[in-house]
């Protein structure tokens, strides 16, 4: 094996060109192959990053009215009661949950002021000690919220950067005083996302999906929270799962713990969590006909240039019928002559699939820097591409193997 794939090489060297053109369709093919699964696998992973983000792992819970999340402003729903300190226990008891908080929510706020400064359409939440930890806040300046500003009710606020910009245009938020529908909350702390995590819009419908932005975020004591709104709401959750592939199955099984809250059906009122990897799923799914037209498209190429390879390799056997008569002559069997021309065929074969393979990645480079799309190199495709181009060359070199080793050595003798 180790001498026919000396020979091989060998005969590939001493006709460069020839060989290199009856690799071009090889090349080509496993190229754009690799450039294309490269793109799709890079397009992929920026989904799931985009609607997952960078590594927080979190799952929402919310409390539904049908299809739809229930809008606390209609005042608090009949027979949904607030999640029990053993359902929150709970929860956090569960396989592969690292946090949980449970939290009152308003996406849109009015009445969030500093003189005559506003905060418009900012949002609000009212959340427990465990809040800020489990969706990746950091107190960048002031403190956070302390056990006795939960058991003495003190009207204290967070503000992310945002919220302070618009109430506090001029800086110097920290300690100072807001109104929030009348009522006096001292700021004691900026916070902001501990990692710079925003998704990639590269057209208007990803600006549709991942748009995430926001006009200002206001965090109080949940405790105080029936101060601006005069009655308890069942809360919503947000869980922090180990790793993204448990938040699924987190989510589902915490939403059944707070489904115990609901005691009755009217209104059609239950908890649901927002399964992120089935949307990332979802959208992926989207774009994977149009992905699989491609690569049947590039498929051809990998076609074209196996059968420019048992061209050339039929030539080959022609050129070289003396040759192939000597041997047989001298005692060569058959199998030894059809190992000999299959092997310089998968040989050949191969060396176009690895300068493909190198290709496919320089142009799935050029296509990320020119399109903005990124791109992942894909090991299984590598491996794959090398190991389909092989094939390519024994398939297509049987014939002329076949033909070869079938060749009469009087007759090969007399042929000049």
């Amino acid at each position: 094996m180790l001498e026919n794939i000396r020979l091989s090489i060998q005969g590939i060297w001493s006709h460069k060109l020839r060989s290199f053109l009856t690799m071009l369709g090889v090349i080509i093919g496993i190229a754009s192959i690799i450039g294309i699964v490269s793109t799709i696998e890079g397009s992929n992973q920026q989904i799931m990053q985009n609607l997952i983000g960078a590594g927080n792992n979190n799952v929402k819970i919310t409390l539904m009215q049908g299809e739809s999340e229930y809008w606390m402003d209609g005042g608090a729903p009949s027979g949904v009661a607030q999640i029990s300190k053993e359902q929150r226990e709970e929860i956090l008891a569960l396989n592969n949950v690292e946090n949980a908080s449970f939290y009152n929510y308003r996406s849109y706020v009015d009445g969030v002021t500093n003189g005559l400064y506003t905060m418009n359409s900012g949002k609000a939440l009212g959340v427990d000690m465990n809040y800020l930890d489990t969706c990746g806040y950091i107190v960048y300046e002031g403190r956070d919220f302390v056990e006795s500003d939960y058991s003495e009710s003190h009207k204290v606020v967070l503000l992310d950067e945002a919220a302070a910009a618009s109430l506090f245009p001029s800086g110097g938020a920290l300690g100072q005083t807001i109104e929030f529908r009348s009522e006096p909350f001292t700021v004691i702390g900026l916070i902001k996302k501990a990692d710079n995590f925003q998704p990639v819009i590269n057209s208007f419908q990803d600006y549709l999906n991942y748009n995430q932005e926001e006009y200002g975020t206001l965090l109080m004591p949940d405790v105080c929270w029936p101060i601006i709104y005069s009655y308890d709401e069942p809360q919503n959750a947000v869980v922090r799962t180990s790793s993204p592939e448990d938040m699924t199955t987190a989510g589902r099984e915490a939403a059944e713990i707070m489904n115990q809250s609901v005691f009755t059906s009217d209104g059609d009122f239950s908890y649901k969590a927002e399964d992120l990897l089935e949307r990332a799923r979802n959208q992926q799914e989207l774009s994977a006909s149009t992905n699989n037209l491609l690569i049947w498209v590039a498929s051809i190429s990998l076609l074209v240039g196996g059968i420019g390879v048992m061209n050339i390799m039929l030539v080959s056997v022609t050129e070289r019928t003396s040759e192939i008569g000597l041997k047989k002559a001298l005692g060569a069997r058959k199998k030894r002559i059809l190992a000999q021309f299959l092997t310089e065929s998968a040989v050949l074969t191969s060396c176009g699939g690895v300068i493909g393979i190198i290709v496919g990645i320089i142009l799935a480079q050029i296509i990320s820097r020119m399109s903005g799309i990124p791109v992942a190199i894909s090991v299984p495709a590598i491996i794959v591409s090398v190991g389909f181009s092989m094939l390519i060359g024994i398939v297509f070199g049987l014939l002329p193997s076949v033909k070869a080793a079938n060749l009469n050595p009087i007759e090969a003798l007399r042929r000049e």
